[in-house]
């Protein structure tokens, strides 16, 4: 990681979950991360954590709604002009909703894809442009893909309840709850790939990962079912789940594999999860 000392990382969606804990870890390896969210005051309260602890880099924290166009283009106008320009680019943000396909909410469909597809596009088409301007050739562009849901059967009392979980973006499950979202995270998939294939045609040594984690305990599955907070914990209780950490250990691997290799690629999970 020594090459990346001083160098300026942007994490969306840094407030909370995996996106604060990789924040964190690239400020320990004494980056500059530029941590955006709607709310930024988890933000300020971990870089005056990352300070008290003497870490060598520095998190800025900083105010960006993803749904918007503006806000992503003033945020990286921001970033070169205070910090030249970003030299990794790690999509982390990402939102679902339990909108079905035969009844689900537009306004939830299109706030999924906005986050989850197009400011993901966005991010990634600015910081190339960012890299392009300032001719890096070493820059990374990195999509946190995969989500964990679950799906169960209570009808014969809950000691009899049944799960099954799967790593979005590579599995559709029987679970109408998040066909959307998959959607959504299989669009990441095809994503990262153009990304690269596009930054091979562009004669450039860019490189493009798609970070695919098994079950990781964070707040986003008690998001998801923000009216059952028992059926999210439930979802929690029966494997040893990643955590936050894994998932940073797993960037910071990412970026420190010598120049000449890319990992297109990162799926991991629990240990005794089956799918």
């Amino acid at each position: 990681m020594d090459r990346w000392t001083g160098r300026v990382a942007l994490v969306t969606g840094a407030s909370v979950g995996i996106g604060a804990i990789i924040a964190k870890e690239l400020v320990r390896f004494g980056m500059k991360v530029v941590g955006c969210a709607r709310n930024v005051d988890k933000i300020q309260a971990l870089a005056v954590e990352c300070q008290t602890a003497g870490y060598s880099g520095v998190l800025i924290p900083y105010k960006c709604d993803l749904t918007s166009v503006e806000d992503i283009q003033s945020m990286f106008a921001a970033i070169k002009a205070k910090h030249k320009g970003v030299d990794v680019c790690i999509n982390n943000a990402g939102v679902a909703h339990p909108e079905h396909l035969l009844s689900g909410k537009t306004s939830g469909w299109k706030n999924m894809l906005d986050v989850n597809v197009l400011a993901l596009s966005i991010c990634s088409r600015e910081a190339y442009q960012s890299m392009k301007e300032r001719k890096i050739d070493d820059g990374h562009i990195m999509n946190l893909n995969s989500g964990i849901y679950q799906y169960f059967f209570v009808n014969v009392g809950p000691s009899n309840i049944f799960f099954c979980f799967s790593i979005g973006g590579h599995n559709v499950i029987n679970n109408s709850d998040v066909h959307f979202y998959t959607v959504t995270k299989y669009a990441v998939s095809a994503l990262t790939e153009g990304l690269r294939q596009e930054l091979r045609e562009a004669k450039t040594h860019i490189r493009a990962t798609s970070i695919s984690p098994g079950m990781v305990e964070t707040e986003f599955i008690y998001r998801l079912y923000s009216d059952n907070p028992e059926k999210a914990k439930a979802a929690y209780s029966r494997f040893k789940t990643l955590e936050a950490i894994d998932v940073a250990n797993a960037v910071v691997y990412v970026l420190s594999a010598p120049p000449h290799v890319e990992i297109g690629e990162l799926l991991f999970r629990p240990v005794e999860m089956q799918i």
